[in-house]
């Protein structure tokens, strides 16, 4: 876990060009989750590669200048813009003598901040520890004082077993745990859905200000900051639609490129919002010069987890920064693809509630005859008897 602003920690930066397209826009998201999560940034060091090094990711020479700059500004941590090996981050901790993380440990340390409910705090610990557990190489963790190690030992067990035995004991504790929230959110889908209430996830690139339009169609308050990662718990509201009647409505926490697979995994029951939902509000910031990539990265996320078949509306945010007029495209059959609308300022939001009462809408015949294709137990009992 990172110290905070206060506590006398502060990072420098460390981003490789390996010839990707994305370079610039990946280093300033690591800028801004480094703020994030309160760690004020020190020095940025950049460079080019063909490929990473397998021993210190980057070369002796760009790591030596790393260390120069820890030096030079009293840096107490520095942060790899990219994924590293438990040997190679070991390696750079011994070079540069100080904490060595990567981009998935600091998002992680990022969600540890910001959970506030009781699933969200279980999802994040357990994608720290199966973190943890894939950096476990030896030596003393400390595991064992955490959790009362005297009695805990097994015999002639090595310290790297006892941790690693520790921390799968808690894994499994927690996955049963979440399991369980996981069987009583789905009673509450199961309700809604026999009371015929469609559900709406909002999805989206992490502070496309997905927050600020669920606030703007459910007037609920949820968080909403310019930073990443503000809402990391769902919240879930029921409104009225005009001319539709009720829906209901969740807020889910933002995608990123590289989001780590096991924080994908831990967040399932977060998730689960999506992957069940009947319509997905992909929430874009249509002023970003890297929209479409990241809707692309949003995509691969839903496709990970299994939600890219569920209809989309796109919507494209901050059209007061674009200075384009609030508006609505439809695809080549006529159904609504496209609704451009600032949430901040409200403009295009009545047309954004047309929209979503009008998918409802055409989801809810699409269902009924659905049903009325479908034999009743009656009837099917009867097509047996005459066969």
């Amino acid at each position: 876990m990172l110290e905070r602003r206060g506590g006398g920690d502060s990072a420098v930066l460390v981003s490789l060009d390996f010839g990707e397209i994305n370079h610039a826009e990946s280093l300033n998201e690591l800028i801004h989750l480094a703020d994030s999560a309160k760690v004020p940034t020190r020095a940025v060091i950049e460079g080019r590669r063909d490929r990473p090094d397998a021993a210190l990711y980057a070369g002796k020479g760009k790591v030596d200048e790393v260390a120069d700059a820890v030096s030079a500004t009293g840096a107490s941590v520095v942060i790899f813009d990219h994924d590293l090996s438990p040997a190679q981050q070991r390696n750079l901790e011994e070079r540069l003598k100080c904490r060595v993380i990567d981009r998935t440990a600091l998002i992680l340390d990022i969600f540890a901040q910001r959970a506030k409910s009781h699933a969200g705090k279980l999802q994040v610990e357990l994608a720290q520890l199966e973190h943890l557990a894939t950096r476990l190489v030896g030596g003393w963790t400390h595991l064992e004082r955490q959790k009362g190690g005297i009695g805990l030992r097994g015999p002639g067990e090595t310290q790297l077993e006892t941790d690693r035995r520790l921390i799968g004991r808690r894994v499994k504790v927690l996955k049963e745990r979440l399991a369980r929230l996981e069987k009583q959110r789905e009673i509450q889908r199961r309700a809604r859905g026999r009371a015929g209430v469609i559900s709406v996830s909002i999805v989206g690139y992490t502070n496309a200000g997905k927050s600020t339009l669920f606030n703007a169609l459910t007037r609920a308050g949820a968080y909403a900051a310019d930073q990443l990662f503000a809402t990391l718990d769902t919240t879930t509201r029921r409104v009225h639609i005009a001319d539709y009647g009720p829906v209901v409505i969740s807020d889910t926490v933002g995608f990123i490129r590289h989001l780590p697979h096991a924080l994908v995994a831990s967040f399932h029951a977060t998730l689960e919002e999506t992957v069940r939902a009947d319509l997905l509000l992909h929430v874009v910031d249509g002023a970003s010069p890297n929209r479409e990539e990241q809707i692309d990265e949003v995509n691969k996320v839903l496709a990970e987890i299994g939600a890219d078949a569920i209809p989309q509306i796109l919507v494209l945010n901050k059209a007061d920064l674009t200075g384009l007029a609030p508006e609505v495209h439809r695809d080549q059959c006529g159904n609504i693809s496209t609704v451009r609308v600032s949430a901040r300022t409200g403009e295009g939001m009545d047309l954004l509630r047309a929209a979503l009462g009008e998918t409802a809408a055409a989801h809810r015949r699409r269902e009924l005859a659905a049903d009325s294709r479908t034999p009743t137990a009656t009837g099917r009992a009867a097509e047996l008897r005459h066969a």
